[in-house]
C-alpha cells in the first residue's frame, strides 16, 4: 500500500467526492468556507479551536477547504477557465506554499524555498499543525497574486476560526511557519520572468502586469493571413468564454498572444527548456501543399463526424480547472491518500504543469504555427465544406471554409505543440510515478442538454463519462483538442511526448525535495 493511503474504513464518501480539489480547483482559487463560525485566532501564534465541521486534527484542509473551482461561489472571477498560463503560476506556487508549510512537520521533507527547520515529532501526531500552516501559507500566496478576491481567501480563514491578519513570523508555531514559508515564496518568484510587478523591460509609469516584453507581434493579421504557416490571432466577439456573461453587443476583439514571456521564465525542474525542443510542426509548412491539406482535411472530417460523447470531452479538457484540475483530486481520492500525500501529489502536478508550460510556450514561441482555422481558410477559401456547423446546427454539408470554427474556442497562442495536451500528460506520469498506479477513477456525469457549446441539445440523453486509467484519461485529452478543433494531431503527439518528459523531471526534483536530498 502506498505509505499516504489511509485505512478503508476513512474511505471518503460519495458525497464528498463532489469536492474534490484539482490544481487548487485548477488555481481553483474557489475555496468554500462552509465550516461555520468559530472564534477568530489571536495574533500570539496560537489558533482559537477550529470550528466543530472542520476537525483540524483529523481532517484535511487541502480536501475539505479547497474545492473544485467551477463548482463552487467564490474565487473564480480573477482567472477564468483558458487563462491557463495565469492558472498554472498561481496553482503551482499556492501548491507550493501548502508543501513549503507542512515541510518542518514532515520527518524528512525541506521545503523548496524556506529553510524553517525540523519541529518535533510531537507536533505531527496530528494534523492540526499542518493545516493551520498551509491555510496561512496558502492565505498569504492568494492574497498577494490575487487581491480582488481577498474577500473570499478571509471568509476561507474565518470560517475555520484563523485570523486572516495575523501575520506573525514565529518558526515555532504553525503560524508563523505558514507565513514564513509564503514571504520566501513570494520573494523568490516575484521576478522569476512573468512580469508580476509589469514593470520589465524598462518600463518606468503605469505598471502592466503579466505583460508581454519581449516583443512578439504575429505575422499575420486577423483580417489577412501573410503567411499561413504562422499563426494568425482570431478576430472573435467581446464574450470569449462559453457562458461566462455577455460582453459588449457589437464589440470585436483580437487575440493577443498570451503571455509569450512564460518562454523565458524561472524552471524548477530544470535549466532550460531547450532540452524540451520539439520537432518543427513540417505538416503546417505550406509549401509542403499536400502534408497541409491532409490535416487541414482531418480537423474537418473530426469536426463533421463529431459524437456527443467527444463532444463533451471536448469542452471537459478545455476547461482546465476540470478536466486536468479535478483529475488529481479524484486520484488522490482514490488511492484514500493522507494529508501529507494529497499535499505532494498536488505538489507534483503543480509542479510538472509549470514547468511543462514554461517548455510548451518556448516551442509555441519559436515555430508561432497557425491553428486549423487559418489553414482551413488558406486551403479552401469561401468553398463549401462539410463539419460541423455550429451550436445546434449539428454536421452540414455547405458550410463555407472561411465561416467554419471549431466546437471550441480557440485559445490566444500558436498551436504547437498543444498545451493541454502536454500538461495532462506531464500530470499523468508524475501522478503514476508517485502512486505507482495508473488508476484516477474519474466519472463526470452530465444531465441532457447540459453542455456548455450546445446547451439544450447535447448531450442528447444523460451520459456518464468515465476514466479508470491515467492512460485513458490522457490519450483523450489529446484527442479532444481534434475533436474541438484546436490543434492538428503533430501537435497531439508531441504533446503526448513533451509532456511526459517534463513529469520525469518534475518528479525527480520534488522527490528530492520530499527525501530532504537536497542542497540549501
Amino acid at each position: 500500500m502506498n505509505p499516504h493511503q489511509k485505512s478503508r474504513s476513512d474511505r471518503l464518501t460519495p458525497q464528498r467526492r463532489t469536492l474534490l480539489l484539482g490544481m487548487l480547483g485548477g488555481a481553483g482559487l474557489s475555496l468554500v468556507g462552509n465550516a461555520g463560525t468559530a472564534l477568530a485566532a489571536g495574533s500570539s501564534g496560537t489558533a482559537a479551536d477550529p470550528a466543530p465541521d472542520f476537525n483540524f486534527g483529523t481532517g484535511n484542509a487541502v480536501r475539505e477547504l479547497f474545492v473544485e473551482g467551477r463548482q463552487a461561489a467564490g474565487g473564480l472571477k480573477a482567472i477564468a477557465p483558458m487563462d491557463v498560463t495565469m492558472m498554472i503560476r498561481v496553482t503551482q506556487m499556492a501548491q507550493l506554499a501548502w508543501f513549503d508549510a507542512v515541510a518542518p512537520y514532515h520527518p524528512t521533507a525541506v521545503g523548496v524555498y524556506s529553510k524553517l527547520g525540523r519541529r518535533p515529532a510531537s507536533e505531527r501526531a496530528t494534523n492540526r499543525n499542518k493545516n493551520i500552516a498551509l491555510l496561512y501559507a496558502s492565505h498569504r500566496i492568494l492574497e498577494t497574486l490575487l487581491p480582488t478576491q481577498t474577500a473570499e481567501w478571509r471568509k476561507i480563514m474565518t470560517s475555520v476560526g484563523l485570523d486572516p491578519d495575523d501575520k506573525t513570523e514565529n518558526k515555532t508555531t504553525p503560524i508563523g511557519i505558514g507565513n514564513l514559508a509564503a514571504k520566501a515564496i513570494l520573494a523568490n518568484r516575484q521576478r522569476d520572468g512573468m512580469n508580476q510587478l509589469g514593470d520589465e523591460g524598462g518600463r518606468k509609469y503605469n505598471p502592466q502586469p503579466y505583460a508581454d516584453y519581449l516583443g512578439y507581434r504575429p505575422v499575420n493579421s486577423a483580417f489577412e493571413i501573410r503567411n499561413p504557416s504562422r499563426w494568425q490571432p482570431l478576430l472573435g466577439p467581446h464574450d470569449r468564454r462559453l457562458q461566462q456573461g455577455t460582453g459588449d453587443v457589437g464589440a470585436f476583439v483580437v487575440q493577443q498572444f498570451v503571455t509569450p514571456q512564460l518562454s523565458v521564465a524561472k524552471p524548477y525542474s530544470y535549466a532550460h527548456p531547450d532540452e524540451f525542443r520539439v520537432a518543427p510542426p513540417k505538416n503546417s509548412d505550406h509549401t509542403n501543399a499536400r502534408a497541409y491539406k491532409r490535416q487541414v482535411d482531418e480537423v474537418l472530417a473530426a469536426s463533421a463526424e463529431l459524437t456527443d460523447e467527444q463532444k463533451l470531452m471536448a469542452e471537459i479538457f478545455d476547461d482546465k480547472f476540470l478536466g486536468i484540475g479535478l483529475s488529481i483530486g479524484e486520484a488522490c481520492a482514490a488511492h484514500d491518500l493522507d494529508l501529507d500525500g494529497w499535499i505532494q501529489a498536488h505538489m507534483l502536478a503543480a509542479t510538472a504543469a509549470f514547468d511543462t508550460c514554461i517548455a510548451v510556450w518556448k516551442n509555441k514561441l519559436r515555430y508561432d504555427a497557425p491553428r486549423p482555422f487559418t489553414a482551413i481558410r488558406h486551403v479552401y477559401g469561401g468553398k463549401k465544406v462539410t463539419a460541423w456547423g455550429g451550436p445546434g446546427e449539428g454536421t452540414v454539408s455547405d458550410i463555407p471554409a472561411d465561416q467554419w470554427r471549431g466546437y471550441l474556442l480557440v485559445g490566444d497562442h500558436p498551436e504547437y505543440p498543444s498545451g493541454s495536451t502536454s500538461l495532462m500528460a506531464a500530470q499523468a506520469q508524475v501522478t503514476r510515478r508517485f502512486l505507482d498506479s495508473d488508476t484516477v477513477d474519474f466519472t463526470l456525469p452530465y444531465a441532457k442538454g447540459s453542455s456548455l457549446a450546445e446547451p439544450g441539445v447535447t448531450p442528447v440523453k444523460d451520459l456518464v463519462v468515465h476514466f479508470d486509467t491515467w492512460t485513458e484519461l490522457n490519450q483523450a485529452c489529446g484527442m479532444s483538442r481534434l475533436w474541438g478543433g484546436v490543434h492538428f494531431m503533430s501537435a497531439i503527439e508531441a504533446g503526448w511526448d513533451l509532456g511526459a518528459r517534463v513529469g520525469d523531471r518534475a518528479y525527480e526534483f520534488v522527490v528530492r525535495h520530499i527525501k530532504g536530498k537536497v542542497d540549501h
